[in-house]
């Protein structure tokens, strides 16, 4: 099982928006450099992006959690 990992401190968000769908759902394929959630920090959203391909398993951070740098976000099967 490959983790995603936060590379900053923030809020993570699992959607570009309130209104939207996530990223990404359980069984989703994952081609790398994919988006699959978002870290504010200070109102600056950076992508967090999958480094390896595989398909999408869950989201281990909850939406709109306050996260560290190293904290893991997501996990995918290989």
């Amino acid at each position: 099982m490959a983790q995603i990992i936060s590379p900053l401190p923030g809020t993570f968000y699992h959607k570009p928006s309130p209104e939207e769908p996530a990223y990404k759902a359980a069984g989703d394929a994952v081609a790398v450099g994919d988006v699959i959630g978002l870290v504010e920090v200070m109102k600056t959203f950076i992508e967090i992006k999958a480094e390896a391909a595989g398909t999408f398993d869950a989201y281990v951070a909850d939406d709109g959690q306050p996260v560290t740098a190293g904290t893991v976000l997501a996990e995918m099967a290989d």
